[in-house]
């Protein structure tokens, strides 16, 4: 099974690489970022994607959302440090199989692969509970401003890089805010960060 692991923080990648190895049936290429990931996604097949939310780049559920377009038949498995209810909601539509959190024990993330291959789909059950009922107002064009927003950027650095005019942005940026009930961009983006919405 070819797994591809994209996780930017190198000592828990190659902790991860080593479990999985270890474990055997598994032959693992590993990303350092979404971006390396989404290359690496569009050179080869890949059986599972077992990847981070938060990284530089695209983010983990970027990646699911573009695998679920393409139709592909890559199964995903999320690993994140944070059971935010946004990020577990946000991972079911965009078609996930599984959805851990870190410090769960090693052999629970083996088990939770092999039963996303077989079809299933594994989510602790605690964070399921959570999803339920926190609605995510943010459209996906609002969200990717407000995050490029959240890393300092500029309202012209965030036009050029989704391709839109400047007038836009501060459009998607202002209503993000009134739809978060947030003082600025900033207040905004902490709000929808601790939702897991971002």
């Amino acid at each position: 099974m070819h797994i591809l692991l994209a996780e930017d923080q190198a000592m828990v990648r190659g902790a991860l690489a080593a479990l999985l190895t270890l474990a055997g049936g598994f032959t693992i290429t590993q990303a350092s970022n979404g971006d390396e990931a989404l290359s690496l996604l569009k050179q080869q097949h890949f059986d599972l994607l077992l990847t981070d939310i938060e990284m530089p780049g695209r983010t983990g559920l970027e990646l699911a959302s573009w695998l679920k377009e393409q139709h592909s038949h890559t199964k995903v498995v999320v690993i994140t440090t944070f059971g935010r209810a946004g990020y577990i909601k946000r991972a079911i539509e965009a078609g996930v199989g599984g959805f851990l959190l870190k410090d769960a024990p090693s052999e629970t993330l083996v088990n939770a692969i092999q039963q996303v291959i077989a079809g299933k789909r594994v989510i602790d059950p605690e964070l399921a509970i959570m999803a339920i009922g926190d609605i995510d107002p943010l459209n996906d064009k609002e969200r990717r401003a407000l995050r490029f927003a959240s890393e300092g950027k500029s309202t012209a650095e965030i036009a050029e890089m989704l391709f839109i005019a400047e007038g836009t942005v501060r459009n998607y940026l202002s209503e993000a805010i009134a739809k978060l009930n947030a003082s600025n961009r900033i207040d905004a983006a902490r709000i929808a960060k601790q939702k897991g919405w971002l």
